[in-house]
Order: structure tokens, then sequence, then C-alpha cells
């Protein structure tokens, strides 16, 4: 008789991602905004979303997006798959001079709550410190929740601040989305 012995959970491990990993950033993506947006953007928009056009478009403007070194790109794997993707860089605010941004931080529905995004996060945050920014925004959309309470739990904060984003759209409408900013101090301990 042989007991069989529990699975141990996967470990996720975080590393910086290059133009190879393209495709699997597009997959987590478009699958996250699916997931995450279902309620909070019109179905048409996620629908329309497409992998293919993003890794192709990510492939085309990897070099010139990580001219600066500070622009960092990073993936969480787990058994040999991608499974999260985060971005970091200087922030383009105005506001927030010498500030860097959490740009991108998204972790595939099935891993939520595993771990993956705060092992993204504290590789995001650490890679925006080595990049010397002592201060970090991020854009939440609003009504994200779920998003909302995983920044508050890592110590970031709203500011007041919003934004309408209208980058995103479908049959030439742009969807207006409002996001709600968020700053953290880097040398603070959530």
């Amino acid at each position: 008789y042989r007991r069989r012995m529990p699975e141990a959970p996967s470990r996720t491990i975080v590393r910086t991602a290059t133009v190879d990993d393209a495709r699997e950033i597009a997959v987590v993506q478009v699958e996250t905004w699916r997931s995450a947006y279902a309620d909070l953007m019109p179905e048409a928009l996620l629908r329309r979303m497409d992998v293919d056009r993003n890794a192709e478009r990510r492939a085309e403007t990897w070099v010139q997006r990580h001219r600066d070194e500070r622009v960092v790109d990073l993936v969480a794997e787990r058994d040999g798959e991608v499974v999260g993707w985060a971005s970091v860089g200087p922030t383009d605010q105005d506001d927030l001079p010498g500030h860097g941004q959490l740009f991108a931080i998204y972790a595939l529905a099935r891993t939520w709550s595993s771990g993956v995004g705060h092992a993204l996060m504290a590789a995001a945050e650490a890679s925006l410190r080595d990049a010397g920014f002592d201060r970090a925004c991020l854009y939440v959309l609003d009504g994200n929740d779920r998003a909302a309470g995983f920044y508050e739990r890592h110590g970031w904060r709203e500011d007041g601040h919003t934004w309408i984003d209208e980058r995103f759209g479908y049959g030439g409408v742009p969807v207006p989305l409002l996001e709600r900013r968020r700053i953290r101090d880097l040398a603070e301990t959530p």
C-alpha cells in the first residue's frame, strides 16, 4: 500500500521578460482583461481583443519601448508556463517628476489568490527601486474592487487623481474608462 502524497503547490518564478515572451504576455493580458473586466467594460470591446494582434504589436514595439533601461517587463511562470505579467518604468505623469510607474500587472484568473500577483508585485517594486525610484504610481480601473484591494494590501494608496483613458474602443468609437491613481512610497513596508 502506497499512500499518495498531496501534490506540492507550484512555485512561482518571476523573471525579466524578453521579446520572445510577447505572445505569452499577450495571452495573459487578453485572458485577464476578459476575466477581470467582464462587468466593467463592454463585452464587444473584450471580445474584439486579439492575442495575435496584441503579440505582433508588442514584438514590433519592444526595442523602442525598452530603450530606457528603467523600463522592465516581468513574467511569472509556474511549471514553465507564463501565468502573469507586469511592466514598470518611469512615469509619464507631468505632476509626478522622478516617479516610477507600474503600467500593468496581470495574472491569469485561475491563479488569482495563489501568490502569483504577490510575486509579480514584489518583483515589480524591486525593479522600480533598482531603477532609482523612491516613489511610484499606478492606475486602476474604477469599479475594479478586486485589484483595488490587492493594491491597498501592498501599500498603494489613492491620491485623488483620476484620468479618463480613451485609448480603447471598437467600431471607431472610444470607450472612456475612468481610472484612479494610486501612489506608493517604495521605501515603506506595506
